[in-house]
């Protein structure tokens, strides 16, 4: 006998951003109702999304990008549009809360309602990704998994998706569907660098050893930003994909091209699959707490 089917169509989106928030916020609208156009249920935006990413530079002025998440223009107008198509949107954005300061990311459900945030957890620092300047680490923690009308889903940001710890959390708490919105290209500092294969890896173990799809949205895009050591450049490499239940490449972009990618999955299908490849059951978290360590010594 057939089982039933529980059919998600999910989205990642891929852009170049110009440092102007009207206009990449119109392109974000474009390219959602594009993929909605394309039968998407849920779809990813990339990581701080309103302008360039200004953390190549350390300036004081760059902290007037942030704004409080209550009443927080984009959110609202993403919440017209989600409730509009009936489509769950991440919405990544700069957040001041009082005296702090987040890399953060409210979900959009399909009927516009917010569902709440996720503060991005891992902050990196290095050359032309200096987060710690700007960002407070978060203090949701991976506690936060969203109810959505299409599945429940666990979403991370950017650094976030180099750490199993933080995949497994999402789904041992219920996550069907992998989210990371992310900002990363070359590195400023060694031009012969490139990330690209080990980062778009990296996630599609996260897929396969969990059993999940994952969804990753990049931008792409020549930016410039002025430093205090002169101009600093990132070309972001995009590779937007979307990676089904045992890591394999089910939609992807290329590295300079706008791109809406779509993909369909049956999460009762992948649900069956998890339980019964047993890499939850046989799961003995009372060995891990050296993972509760930072030398590996308890």
């Amino acid at each position: 006998m057939e089982g039933r089917r529980r059919e998600v169509v999910v989205s990642s989106l891929q852009f170049a951003c110009s440092d102007d928030i009207s206009s990449n916020v119109a392109s974000a609208e474009r390219l959602v109702r594009e993929a909605h156009a394309k039968g998407a249920n849920i779809v990813l935006i990339q990581e701080l999304f309103e302008g360039y990413y200004f953390c190549q530079a350390q300036r004081e002025d760059y902290f007037q990008r942030a704004k409080p998440y209550k009443d927080h223009p984009t959110i609202a107008r993403m919440q017209t549009l989600a409730k509009e198509l009936g489509v769950v949107i991440p919405v990544s954005f700069f957040e001041e809360a009082n005296t702090a300061h987040y890399n953060s990311i409210a979900i959009i459900d399909a009927d516009g309602t917010d569902l709440g945030i996720y503060r991005k957890s891992h902050i990196p620092d290095g050359p032309g990704y200096q987060e710690k300047f700007y960002f407070n680490p978060g203090d949701t923690g991976f506690k936060v998994v969203f109810q959505t009308k299409f599945a429940k889903i666990g979403v991370a940001i950017c650094w976030d998706q180099w750490f199993p710890e933080a995949a497994r959390a999402m789904v041992l708490q219920g996550a069907e569907v992998l989210f990371y919105p992310t900002a990363i290209g070359s590195e400023p500092q060694d031009q012969g660098l490139d990330s690209r294969d080990h980062w778009r890896r990296v996630m599609q173990g996260h897929a396969g050893a969990n059993v999940v799809p994952l969804v990753a949205s990049n931008r792409i895009g020549k930016e410039t930003i002025e430093t205090e050591h002169g101009p600093s450049q990132i070309t972001f490499y995009g590779n937007s994909f979307i990676a089904g239940p045992t890591g394999e490449i089910v939609a992807e972009a290329d590295d300079k091209t706008e791109a809406v990618l779509v993909a369909k999955f049956d999460l009762e299908k992948i649900k069956s699959k998890r339980q019964s490849w047993g890499v939850f059951r046989d799961r003995r978290p009372d060995l891990y707490k050296v993972l509760l360590t930072m030398d590996g010594n308890l």
